[in-house]
């Protein structure tokens, strides 16, 4: 008779907002309801299924990329079950739906001066995928994940930094309007490793992305930053963890929104814990919104748990506010018309964050997308 090995969950008492459950199984969380904490902002009904298994078997998204050797990348690579569970239902139910990986790496000691570009573009299907990018030991890159198109996508990316190394991450969710996007973004740190998150939301009907960051080593560094917009009807949110469990480390979150017309939602929460062994932590985290009309809706809830007072300093902020009509007064009566008045608000609002991002090849076309989207467009 032959031995039949049951998977493993794990199950974490509540004790904090750390998620209660890990697991490879979306059999192994409960379908939402939306009354859960983490699906109580969700528009559940527009998830096409995506949250209960309804919407049938999913294809695989395709990936496309620019490496160059020595950085390799498989758009096929097989896929095995050796890693940490998710903590999310649709991140696991992607996971079962999927016969192999998309696997980007850079190789030790590998400094790459170019932006490596990977593409998934929707073709109106209903889609998963999985993409796992690896730093190397002292190694460098910057990498874009650019989704377009159309359909349906359960999408994971784990990003795993060895000791030493350094990755800037920038996804950009520019879908039409008639998308659906889900998924866990998942970045682990070795020792002195560091790592710069980028999300840039502006396109698609229902996007909700988690990202999160674990440390296994001290002396990590991870940022998080956000930059999103939704127009009449979108529904755009980010809710993020950032788990210090790892002496010496430090975090810092900037995330920034915008909405323009009725129905607009957007949703962002950061979850912070400090563990009682993480001593040394250092973290912070910010997110501001700005609502250019009525009719639209931003929640905000930043959480910051501490288990330990022998940190080197942590807090949160977040703030929304109204368009101010004061500005907008002040340039038309400088000659400006209205509508290039609300384009140049908007642009100082989001400007010092995408200084930040620093991506040259992004921060025009993120220009572009806001001022199209301002003017009601999906170019």
């Amino acid at each position: 008779m032959t031995a039949v090995k049951e998977h493993e969950v794990t199950l974490v008492p509540a004790t904090d907002h750390s998620p209660q459950i890990r697991s490879l199984e979306p059999t192994d969380f409960p379908v939402p309801v939306g009354r859960e904490e983490e699906w109580r902002y969700a528009p559940l009904k527009r998830m096409a299924g995506l949250h209960n298994d309804t919407i049938g078997t999913l294809g695989t998204i395709s990936a496309l990329a620019t490496a160059v050797a020595p950085v390799t990348f498989e758009a096929r690579a097989a896929k095995t079950d050796n890693r940490i569970g998710f903590t999310d239902r649709v991140a696991a139910y992607a996971w079962s739906q999927i016969d192999s990986v998309a696997k980007l790496v850079v190789p030790n000691n590998t400094v790459v001066a170019e932006t490596i570009v990977v593409t998934m573009t929707g073709t109106g299907a209903n889609l998963a995928g999985q993409l796992d990018i690896e730093i190397g030991q002292h190694a460098a890159a910057t990498i874009i994940i650019d989704h377009t198109g159309s359909g349906v996508f359960a999408g994971n990316v784990d990003i795993r930094v060895a000791d030493g190394g350094n990755v800037t991450v920038l996804s950009m969710q520019d879908w039409s309007d008639d998308a659906v996007h889900a998924g866990h973004h998942r970045v682990t740190l070795g020792r002195d490793a560091t790592s710069k998150h980028v999300n840039v939301t502006t396109g698609g009907d229902v996007v909700r992305l988690l990202p999160s960051v674990e440390y296994t080593g001290p002396g990590g560094s991870a940022e998080f930053i956000g930059l999103y917009f939704a127009g009449a009807g979108q529904y755009a949110e980010h809710r993020l963890f950032v788990d210090h469990s790892v002496e010496h480390c430090r975090s810092n979150v900037v995330y920034k929104g915008a909405l323009n017309g009725d129905a607009a939602h957007t949703v962002w929460v950061g979850d912070v814990l400090i563990r009682a062994n993480a001593v040394g932590t250092e973290t912070y985290e910010i997110n501001r919104n700005l609502v250019l009309s009525g009719g639209g809706r931003a929640d905000s809830v930043p959480n910051l748990e501490i288990e330990t007072g022998e940190i080197v300093g942590a807090g949160h902020a977040s703030t929304t506010g109204r368009f101010d009509d004061e500005q907008l007064f002040y340039l038309m009566s400088r000659g400006i018309d209205a509508d290039e008045a609300r384009n140049l608000v908007l642009r100082g609002f989001f400007e010092d964050l995408l200084n930040t991002i620093n991506v040259p090849e992004i921060n025009d076309r993120v220009r572009d997308r806001i001022e199209s989207r301002l003017a009601g467009g999906n170019a």
